[in-house]
């Protein structure tokens, strides 16, 4: 009889052995080059918490069918040469499935490691129109539309508003900056807008007054700008209304922040911004997700009653990346660079229940689609005054 307690004792334990083993599933890893420092480091801190904040929220919900998310990271505070060596060490180290960059540069320096590693793919902070070339840049991903999407979003806007509009384009003297200047003014000729000025200024605070001279006699019925955070649109926006213009501002995605009407307030009222995502501190709630996350940030960050876009774009990017994993396994495939590329361009109008402003369909290595959203700065947020604009 003891024998045969014995033996069943091993039996079941092996049993258990194999179910142990059946139903462990292995920690997906994200590595990101953090912009926690540096010169964008009040934007990027925010970032990079936001994602920290999804991984965290999904870890403790189970993870992604099952798959616990693994993070790993470190701060380069916007310098090339040290993202470049932290993704070699990161990816050497974690042989991560998701890369997070911290910018135009690095994404663009690295392609070429990027390929020759094992099993990963990468988005980041940049929207350069460069990386919607998917057969040069076949294993990133643009989290949103790119910058020449961003511009084109806009001056569609515009000329639908006031057809034939004069319209003057500001940028910084930068990659960023200079990135969808020539693609912006073929677009503004194709739509029939009078492109009266282009202006280029050292990114950051400068003197701008002998640009808005220039923009007085040209008296532009709209001014984008594109290349900056927030200064020097500030200084621009407060000059010319100074001189009793009557000109509306617009501008792309990383010069739509809440920064506008946080720091610029008595000029910042109905400036036009694009974007994607809809906006932490909205009147009423887009959906279920947004609640989620918003109701996480109260939880672990009770002193933060709001978070700017750039906390937004962080959820976002871990978000899309968990829903590829997701999909991927429901089809029952491996977890490969070309099976969750596959699954990455085959998203058609997904709801993400309030994150995205927009209906997300992945085209072109990126989500070409975005809305206009106008600064009520009475009220301290963006108000949505487009539907969703699609760049084909």
């Amino acid at each position: 009889m003891k024998k045969i307690f014995m033996g069943l004792a091993v039996v079941l334990l092996t049993l258990g052995l194999c179910v142990s083993t059946a139903t462990a599933k292995e920690d997906i890893v994200f590595a990101e080059t953090a912009l926690i420092t540096g010169v964008f480091g009040f934007a990027g801190g925010e970032l990079h918490e936001g994602i920290v904040d999804y991984f965290n929220y999904t870890n403790e919900n189970g993870g992604i069918r099952g798959h616990k998310i693994k993070h790993v990271f470190e701060d380069c505070g916007y310098k090339v040469d040290c993202s470049v060596a932290t993704f070699k060490k990161l990816t050497a180290e974690h042989n991560p499935l998701f890369y997070s960059g911290d910018s135009t540069g690095f994404m663009k320096a690295i392609n070429p490691e990027l390929q020759a590693t094992k099993n990963t793919l990468m988005s980041g902070v940049s929207y350069a129109s460069e990386l919607t070339d998917e057969t040069k840049y076949p294993r990133s991903f643009i989290i949103g539309p790119s910058y020449t999407d961003q511009m084109s979003i806009l001056l569609t806007y515009a000329a639908k508003e006031m057809p034939g509009a004069k319209v003057a384009i500001v940028h910084s003297d930068s990659g960023f900056g200079r990135d969808p200047i020539e693609a912006g003014k073929a677009k503004a000729k194709e739509l029939g807008l009078d492109l009266v000025e282009v202006i280029t200024t050292k990114p950051g605070s400068v003197d701008v007054s002998t640009e808005v001279l220039k923009l007085r006699r040209k008296k532009p019925d709209y001014v984008l700008f594109h290349g900056y955070v927030l200064t020097p649109i500030n200084e621009f926006m407060q000059q010319m209304k100074d001189l009793g213009m009557a000109t509306k501002f617009m501008g792309t995605y990383w010069s739509s922040s809440e920064l506008m009407y946080m720091k610029a307030k008595e000029v910042s009222d109905g400036y036009l911004g694009v974007m994607h995502l809809n906006y932490f501190n909205m009147e009423k709630s887009p959906g279920k997700e947004w609640d989620a996350m918003r109701a996480y940030n109260a939880k672990v960050h009770p002193d933060k009653l709001t978070r700017p876009n750039f906390y937004m774009f962080g959820w976002f990017q871990g978000m899309v990346w968990a829903e590829v994993i997701g999909r991927t396994v429901d089809a029952g495939k491996e977890l490969t660079v070309d099976n969750l590329r596959a699954t990455l361009n085959s998203i058609e109008n997904w709801d993400t229940g309030g994150i995205a402003s927009v209906p997300v369909t992945v085209r072109n290595n990126s989500i070409p689609f975005g809305r206009v959203f106008k600064v009520n700065a009475a009220e301290g947020r963006y108000e949505p005054v487009s539907e969703v604009i699609e760049i084909k």
